[in-house]
């Protein structure tokens, strides 16, 4: 009998399910599924403590919608719930699980509901999610007296069925729900539009734009905020509450808001972006969003710009006093709003836009008419400054133009009212951001508030103190570093609109044309400036070749340096000056035209030690430096400011000739001279240079030919005397008779010879080569040539204790033989053959060369020392050595005799070289072959080239000294 008991139980479960769950679905008021849902959980579960509750996922907190509790009070169930971290609810609705308590009064997550389960004797509790689609919708909580939380399978299943069908009604009928109170913006701003079109005043069509938004949105305050670009603030120029409002209102909604006040704000609106501020979000930062709110006194604000031409006209805000969420369909609406006033008012000012297009038209064809007509340009930059401040309602019209050699931007022409003063001072380069900022900008860069915004960063100290606030910047040219700048400045925070802007862009193109013009013209100047020097300059040099006098040199000197520093305008030029060989320089003043450049002429200035002087001569060409870098001893000769700037250059002609001068130019500040500027004078210093060295070589050859001819005239009149003396006194001797002694007459004879020879000779001397060397042509047997020339310096050898021996000649050398005890000529051979080996030449003078080497040699030989003398033919033909000999030879005389001179002594390496090399030198310079005996050995070289012969000197492996020499040899034919 129990069995069907059980199944009819079982039955009326499942009946109660399926009208509950049928109940569910027909039924849309929430209220009345939560009270279905209590009565059927009444009826069929066993629990004293029954609550729902639904969700709100905006605030996370959780409505009581009503259930059952022991004694019938229902009031608490209905509260409002907030769920906090670590509750036992939040958990629920968080993880969507079903959670089971075994004793509700001894658990502290659930503070609240332990109160109410101690009052109530509750204890197992279940709380179950409420959920539909993974969105939790609310809870429902079970309790019970009995300890435990367990449900059985059956049980629970039917409840999980119920709540997933109420979860799934309470969803539809909140989409139902939202989809009523969804507003459609379409047909409010259609009708918005039509009512405009009716309108022809901008003040009416404001205020039914502003009482359709307000209308739709239904916030405590609607209001068009219009932009003001003079003074960069925002005034209220129409609200629902106060209709038609005057920017000149004392009321606090008329006052507005100021750019400065909320920078974000602005620049927000700027770009297009509509600002929304919320309960829980806002679109600005929040340091911006309690500012403005504040500012407006409301805790919640929608705001959409009114922009025109990429200009922001005003914005268009609802205000709530309360905290408020906007909708999407909100954010659209005062968005569509907002374009409709940029419509209306563009439509309003359309007269004046293109009366004021039509004046910018005009404006920019007069600048160009000015810029390719014949009138002043300085005229047309007056008119066209006067219109473009009139028109842009600005300040200061300012022309800057980049100076490359100062490294900054110089004012070549500003304009401003009479009662202000042309600015004076001059603009740093950009930096580098900048830069780059006005090389890719295609439109003038405005900065609005000169105070916070950070462009153009090295200007703003200048400007500020100048009055100037807000300012637009165009480039002129395109170079790297643009070459001129327009800059329209503001004394106060100003904003400038599309239209001018892009109107200032067309005229500082426009103005670039006339800068490039300038820019020519100074070119052009400066190069007729060049050229003036270089003419001045080659003038100067031209007419200082008959000058002699020293002080006419330094002033020539004086007028080349005045030449130099007029190309880079310096104040300060002078020379450093000094001789070859000296170690002091002297200090040539060429201009000092500053008061801050002084120079100590009297000062000693060593030229191995002053540090200028010696970076001049090690740099190849000038060299530029800060006068803060100079050292302590030039600070002492040379005054200049720290911030000056020094230009050096040595007077540097070829890089095997001394240096005999720097140049020195300075100015007061640092400066970066231009390539052109530069390289011209270079050019003008070398060829001071030049002249310098040229005057040198000429006044020390002046000097050498004056003495020479002074020396020349001294010996050939003191020859004339000594030849006229020997003449009267053989005279006599002839007068007085031969002696009769046989002996002595024989002597006396051979010495009249003598004499009458010498005379003789004397006299050819005296009548041919009075002032030029005259070349005759004789010839003389070797062995005879070498015994005369022995036979001269005979004394020399005795003194010096000197061997002395002959090889070459056909006979085996006595050695042994020594000037103390035999004669010298006895050493030298008289076989026929080498009797017959003869040379030809002038022999006086070949005579004259052998004796000067063969003294040479006895004065560099050691005491006690030989000197060898080596004979051999030379065949130059057969020789591949002596290539270079056979062309000084001459081609008469293929065959010639070369005579070596060897001894052990001391010569100088230089010496050798200078010798040997022996080409054009600096003449300057100082050198061995100056002075003699160096200077004689270069005699003889030089005149054995012109006898046809060669003289060489070298310095064997041993050390052995040789002087080699080649003279022409006779054949047997001749």
């Amino acid at each position: 009998m129990g069995q069907p008991q059980k199944s009819i139980a079982a039955e009326q479960q499942i009946l109660s399910l399926a009208r509950v769950l049928q109940s569910l679905r027909e039924e849309d008021d929430v209220d009345v599924l939560i009270e279905t849902t209590i009565s059927y959980l009444k009826e069929q579960f066993d629990y004293r403590l029954i609550w729902i509750a639904l969700y709100d996922r905006l605030n996370h907190t959780l409505f009581g919608k009503g259930g059952t509790t022991p004694d019938n009070d229902t009031v608490f169930l209905r509260q409002r719930v907030v769920l906090s971290p670590g509750d036992l609810l939040e958990q629920v609705v968080i993880e969507q699980h079903p959670l089971g308590v075994a004793d509700l009064q001894t658990e502290i997550r659930a503070a609240e509901w332990q109160k109410i389960a101690k009052k109530f004797h509750i204890k197992g509790t279940i709380i179950l999610p409420i959920c539909y689609k993974d969105r939790c919708l609310g809870l429902l909580l079970l309790g019970s007296e009995r300890w435990g939380y367990l449900l059985t399978g059956e049980a629970k299943a039917r409840l999980m069925m119920v709540l997933g069908e109420l979860g799934a009604v309470i969803s539809q009928n909140e989409m139902d729900l939202q989809h009523k109170q969804t507003k459609r913006t379409d047909e409010p701003l259609l009708e918005l539009l039509e009512n405009l079109r009716s309108l022809t005043n901008l003040n009416q069509r404001l205020e039914a734009a502003v009482q359709a938004t307000h209308k739709f949105v239904s916030p405590s305050r609607t209001n068009v905020y219009w932009f003001e670009r003079e003074g960069r603030y925002f005034w209220c120029r129409m609200s629902n509450q106060l209709v038609k409002l005057d920017r000149n209102s004392n009321t606090q909604q008329a006052a507005g808001i100021t750019v400065q006040e909320l920078s974000d704000f602005y620049y927000a609106l700027t770009v297009n972006q509509i600002v929304s501020i919320g309960d829980a979000h806002s679109s600005l930062k929040s340091h911006f969003t309690a500012k403005l709110l504040q500012r407006l006194k409301v805790r919640s604000l929608l705001a959409a710009p009114v922009i025109w031409q990429n200009d922001l006209v005003g914005f268009l805000a609802v205000e709530s006093n309360e905290p408020r969420n906007w909708m999407e369909t909100e954010k659209n609406f005062v968005q569509g709003v907002a374009g409709l006033i940029s419509l209306v008012a563009s439509s309003e000012s359309m007269e004046s836009t293109i009366k004021q297009i039509q004046e910018d038209a005009q404006l920019t064809s007069q600048v160009a008419q000015g810029i390719y007509s014949e009138h002043d340009l300085q005229d047309t930059l007056h008119s066209c400054a006067k219109k473009v401040l009139a028109r842009l309602t600005a300040t200061r019209f300012l022309l800057l133009q980049y100076d490359s050699e100062q490294n900054n931007y110089q004012f070549i022409y500003q304009n401003q009212p009479h009662n202000r003063r042309p600015l004076t001072f001059t603009l740093d380069t950009l930096k580098e951001l900048d830069g780059q900022l006005l090389q890719r900008s295609t439109q003038a860069v405005e900065i609005q508030n000169l105070d916070e915004d950070l462009r153009f960063f090295n200007w703003r100290p200048l400007l500020l103190e100048n009055g100037v606030r807000s300012l637009l910047v165009c480039k002129c040219t395109h170079e790297h570093i643009p070459g001129a700048l327009l800059v329209i400045t503001h004394e106060s925070h100003h904003s400038w609109t599309t239209l001018e802007k892009e109107l200032l862009w067309a005229v500082s193109q426009q103005i670039g044309v006339i800068v490039r013009q300038w820019q020519l013209h100074n070119r052009t100047t400066q190069q007729q400036k060049v050229s003036q020097a270089f003419e001045q300059c080659l003038r100067i040099l031209t007419q200082s070749q008959n000058s002699k006098i020293e002080v006419e040199k330094k002033h020539l000197e004086r007028t080349a340096l005045e030449q130099i520093a007029s190309i880079l305008g310096c104040p300060l030029a002078i020379l450093l000056s000094w001789s070859p060989g000296e170690s002091w320089a002297e200090i040539i003043p060429g201009v000092i035209d500053n008061s801050q450049f002084g120079i100590f002429s009297d000062a000693s200035i060593p030229i191995q030690a002053e540090a200028l002087i010696q970076w001049a001569l090690v740099t190849e060409n000038y060299l530029t430096l800060k006068v803060d870098n100079l050292p302590p001893e030039t600070r002492k000769w040379l005054k200049a400011p720290d911030k000056g700037q020094i230009l050096v250059m040595a007077l540097r002609t070829n890089a095997d000739y001394e240096t005999t001068g720097v140049v020195l130019l300075a100015d007061y500040q640092e400066r970066r001279w231009s390539e052109q500027n530069l390289s011209a004078i270079a050019t003008l210093i070398s060829l001071l240079a030049w002249w310098r060295r040229q005057k040198q070589i000429t006044q020390l050859l002046e000097s050498t030919t004056e003495e020479l001819r002074q020396l020349n005239w001294y010996k050939h009149r003191r020859l004339e005397e000594i030849q006229r003396i020997t003449a009267l006194s053989l005279k006599q001797i002839h007068d007085l008779g031969i002696p009769t002694n046989e002996l002595t007459q024989m002597r006396y004879e051979l010495l009249l010879q003598q004499l009458d020879h010498t005379v003789t000779s004397m006299s050819g001397m005296l009548k041919l080569e009075q002032w030029r060397l005259h070349i005759s042509w004789e010839t003389m047997s070797i062995v005879s040539l070498l015994k005369r020339s022995l036979e001269r310096i005979e004394n020399l050898l005795k003194q010096q204790k000197l061997w002395i021996g002959v090889h070459g000649l056909g006979q085996q050398i006595e050695e042994k033989e020594s000037p103390k005890n035999s004669s010298l000529a006895k050493g030298v051979p008289t076989s026929n053959a080498q009797s017959a080996m003869a040379i030809a030449g002038d022999i006086v003078k070949i005579e004259l060369v052998i004796h000067e080497l063969l003294v040479t040699a006895c004065n560099r030989s050691q005491t006690g020392g030989r000197i060898d003398i080596w004979c051999r033919r030379f065949d130059a033909s057969k020789n591949l050595d002596a290539k270079h000999s056979s062309a000084n030879v001459g081609t008469d005389h293929q065959t010639s005799l070369e005579l070596s001179i060897t001894y052990n002594g001391a010569i100088e390496p230089q010496l050798l070289t200078e010798l040997h090399d022996n080409t054009s030198k600096d003449v300057l310079a100082h050198s061995n072959l100056d002075q003699p005996p160096a200077l004689h050995l270069l005699i003889c070289q030089n005149l054995m080239q012109e006898l046809g012969g060669e003289l060489n000197f070298y310095q064997l492996p041993d050390n052995r000294v040789v002087s080699r020499l080649l003279l022409p040899l006779i054949g047997h034919d001749s």
